[in-house]
């Protein structure tokens, strides 16, 4: 299950979120061969064009995933409530994309004055 987290994005400004995942037993999770995706939309059955996508970075051995959004696609958004989730993916032995989803919750983004 997902850990839920409400985060709050300014409008116009570059957005870092940096995401640090560890294992039941506390210790780092290895990330090795892992990708990341993370998506914002406004509701959960928005369409593809009002979903707007985090830049993902994986740092294996240190079991952190960093997100970001520009200040030209936070400019875009409309101040408002959106969704928005993280997942993990891996290929296995097998051949089979293993996914997790890591981080859900809403984004609140607050309007912006100076543009």
């Amino acid at each position: 299950m997902a850990q839920f987290e409400e985060i709050q994005i300014d409008q116009g400004t570059d957005v870092a979120l940096e995401i640090h995942l560890v294992n039941k037993d506390g210790s780092v999770k290895n990330l090795e061969g892992y990708s990341a995706a993370g998506k914002l939309k406004r509701t959960y059955n928005s369409d593809s064009a009002d979903t707007h996508d985090f830049t993902s970075v994986v740092t294996a051995a240190s079991g952190i995933v960093n997100l970001s959004l520009t200040n030209t696609q936070t400019d875009a958004l409309d101040a408002r409530k959106y969704v928005y989730d993280v997942e993990i993916s891996f290929v296995d032995s097998a051949g089979a994309t293993i996914v997790e989803r890591v981080l859900e919750g809403n984004a609140y983004i607050t309007p912006s004055v100076t543009k």
